[in-house]
């Protein structure tokens, strides 16, 4: 690959990480509209946030009034307690069974700064016997990530009151988490990067390996979720962007969020060691290509698993060192240590200066167009315990060192 397209591979995921969870997008209205065979009355009492129909999805357990305009909806999403979220909205601009807007005023599980400039209406206007709803949600928007999120979840909303309304009938999931969408999704992601390694039953090979590389590290997170108590965990593949882990709950304490992050590159470190031992038994035994098959595994995995442990903000790494440094200055140290180690693995691994340097600008520029891009809790995560973070700093130390060994073994061998 020449060293233009490279440039002008990492301008590209630059700019695309930019626009995904930085870009100033500003105030944006999200706004779908859908025609629906069913009374006003029935659609009215769907929506509005009091209507005898408002749990019909399972996403509201119980609406209450508080006083005036205030409504607080008990949902089924689970807070760090593991209990029901609560929500309280302020409506405005009510017009039974025609339309109504609301604002969120308290958040038992976001930051009051996340819902500042949220607004949301619904609207319903009656055609012979049909009508036509609408639902608008109008917010400020870092990102076009947030943004491109409300909009499939405000037509798989409105897709589904349709559902309901017509047949009586609601539908949990959607498409796009279906096992089959998924299934779809991972081969998807085993053929995008299938160019770049070259159009050939080898590269081919190399792209598969990539995507199962990126499915075992996610697998490593869910397990940490479990293991942190939650009930519900799942892999989403995103093509292109690779893959996520999605847990149940929001976190709890900064110790889970540590724990969380290291474990999709501390799972991984168990899969390189035996790959990395597998592989010199089989070179051994004279099975070459065993050998060699399973050296390009290991050390794909470690690579891809030591870029995640890099200082980045909304990478692994920057997520474990931003729980366990107890101040700014120990982060900062933390993060430059941590990087130059991470280059000088690098320079083992015989990369050229330029790739090095290349690389160290790479994630000093990804630190600061993600920094500040993830959304506050409402209240302080439980801190972590002065043992617990000696604990996850030799734990990424470990982890660090297995992946960087394993990017220089695999590099000086498949050089020869």
């Amino acid at each position: 690959m020449s060293a233009i397209a490279i440039a002008f591979l990492i301008a590209l995921n630059l700019g695309v990480i930019y626009l995904l969870i930085a870009a100033p997008i500003g105030v944006r209205t999200v706004r779908l509209s859908r025609t629906i065979n069913a009374t006003s009355e029935k659609l009215w009492e769907a929506v509005w946030l009091l209507g005898r129909e408002t749990t019909w999805s399972g996403q509201v357990l119980e609406a209450t009034p508080v006083t005036g305009d205030m409504i607080r909806l008990r949902l089924s999403w689970r807070g760090r307690d593991d209990r029901p979220i609560e929500r309280t909205y302020r409506v405005f601009d009510v017009i039974p069974h025609e339309r109504f807007s609301a604002t969120v005023v308290e958040d038992n599980s976001l930051d009051p700064s996340f819902w500042a400039n949220y607004r949301e209406t619904i609207s319903l206007v009656g055609k012979d016997r049909t009508v036509e709803v609408t639902f608008s949600r109008t917010d400020r928007y870092r990102g076009l990530a947030m943004l491109v999120f409300r909009y499939f979840a405000l037509r798989r909303e409105i897709g589904r009151l349709k559902s309901w309304a017509e047949t009586g009938k609601f539908r949990q999931g959607g498409i796009f988490e279906h096992p089959l969408t998924q299934i779809g999704f991972a081969v998807l992601s085993a053929f995008i990067p299938w160019p770049l390694f070259g159009l050939t039953r080898t590269g081919l090979f190399y792209s598969a390996v990539l995507t199962a590389v990126v499915a075992l590290h996610e697998l490593g997170h869910m397990a940490a979720f479990r293991l942190m108590g939650h009930r519900r965990v799942r892999m989403i593949f995103i093509p292109l962007l690779g893959g996520v882990a999605i847990g149940g709950r929001p976190y709890d304490s900064r110790f889970e969020v540590a724990f969380v992050a290291l474990m999709g590159a501390g799972f991984s470190a168990f899969v390189v060691a035996i790959a990395w031992g597998w592989s010199v038994h089989a070179a051994s035994a004279g099975d070459i290509y065993l050998a060699n098959l399973l050296m390009i595994f290991a050390g794909c995995s470690a690579l891809f698993n030591l870029a995640n442990l890099a200082p980045m903000w909304k990478f692994d790494g920057g997520q474990v060192l931003r729980q366990i440094c107890p101040n700014a200055p120990a982060l900062a140290t933390a993060s430059f240590a941590l990087l130059i180690v991470l280059l000088g693995f690098g320079y083992l691994a015989g990369f050229s200066t330029r790739v090095l340097i290349v690389a160290g600008v790479v994630v000093a520029l990804l630190s600061l167009i993600t920094a500040g891009s993830g959304v506050k809790p409402r209240y302080e995560l439980k801190p972590i315990l002065r043992r617990d973070r000696w604990a996850m700093a030799a734990a990424l130390m470990a982890v660090f060192t297995i992946h960087g060994a394993g990017v220089v073994w695999a590099a000086r061998n498949l050089i020869q």
